[in-house]
């Protein structure tokens, strides 16, 4: 299915998705195209206004939750709250994200990008996933980046780059995280239960993600965005396809199948050889539960 589309959706109905950073960019347009295939969306987003505004353009059957991923407190405030309204999930989107931003700390104390793109998902997802492991057809979908193939690595010695900061490989280590994030939580939800865990990337999309990128680099990109880039409707349907297409596989990866993977049609793609590190995957796991103070219950 080389030109797979939002037309290609299953029938949503009765199912319930939880999406981070759902108020604009890809994150809106992932949980539009769900509402509009008869999901019940929570649109999870730091800002409630922005968040119910997007709620009424979507409409359907779309509430808001307010989710801080920069703040443990937050996290756990916002888990409870799924967990008071809704007795099961079927899909937990992890979407939200920031990109190389300039050197700031979560409320915890994190590095920023770290902090929000993989620790706090993975609290966020600990936190929730009795609530769909066991649930026929759940998916937990993670949403990566090319950029977790860029100078990556995982700085043990100083994951808060404290003895020095790159914008760049602080964003590709948050990347490269989440994949390993995704295996990992793959092989724990294979020992006996029923929902899988499927990464994404969006490739070149055109969203407000790269506002933090330098100057130079920012004023590049906006020169080459009509040839490189492509809507966020079409930098979303990795995602859309990981959460929905009847044929996923638990540990897959879906990206644009076009030139360096920068744009088109969703499929499987590759990721690095160091996402897919046992050891890696396992030493991280360890470090953010105790890091977060969260310890899944898989």
């Amino acid at each position: 299915m080389s030109h797979w589309t939002t037309a290609d959706i299953p029938d949503q109905s009765g199912r319930i998705a939880v999406v981070t950073g759902a108020n604009t960019g890809l994150g809106f347009e992932t949980a539009t195209a769900l509402a509009a295939h008869g999901a019940q969306v929570v649109l999870a987003v730091r800002n409630v206004e922005k968040g119910k505004q997007a709620a009424a353009r979507i409409g359907g059957d779309v509430s808001v939750v307010e989710l801080d991923l920069t703040s443990l407190a937050g996290i756990r405030a916002a888990a409870e709250e799924l967990r008071s309204r809704f007795d099961h999930l079927d899909l937990l989107i992890n979407n939200a994200g920031v990109m190389t931003t300039p050197k700031s700390t979560t409320a915890d104390g994190f590095e920023l990008q770290f902090g929000t793109n993989h620790l706090g998902h993975f609290a966020f997802a600990g936190l929730l996933v009795d609530h769909l492991a066991d649930v026929p057809g759940a998916r937990v979908v993670t949403v990566s980046s090319n950029g977790h193939k860029l100078l990556a690595d995982i700085h043990f010695d100083d994951l808060q780059w404290e003895r020095g900061y790159s914008r760049l490989r602080a964003y590709s280590q948050s990347k490269l995280a989440n994949l390993l994030f995704t295996y990992e939580l793959q092989r724990r939800l294979a020992d006996g239960h029923a929902a899988i865990a499927v990464a994404a990337h969006p490739g070149s999309s055109n969203t407000e993600l790269s506002r933090h990128l330098p100057e130079v680099v920012l004023s590049a990109t906006r020169a080459l965005t009509p040839l490189l880039a492509q809507s966020a409707a079409m930098g979303a349907l990795p995602t859309l396809r990981a959460a929905t297409d009847p044929g996923v596989l638990g540990g897959q990866y879906f990206g644009p199948g076009g030139f360096g993977e920068m744009r088109g049609y969703p499929k499987v793609v590759p990721s690095s050889d160091k996402s897919h590190d046992l050891a890696l995957q396992r030493r991280l796991w360890t470090v953010s539960e105790e890091l977060t103070g969260v310890t899944f219950p898989v």
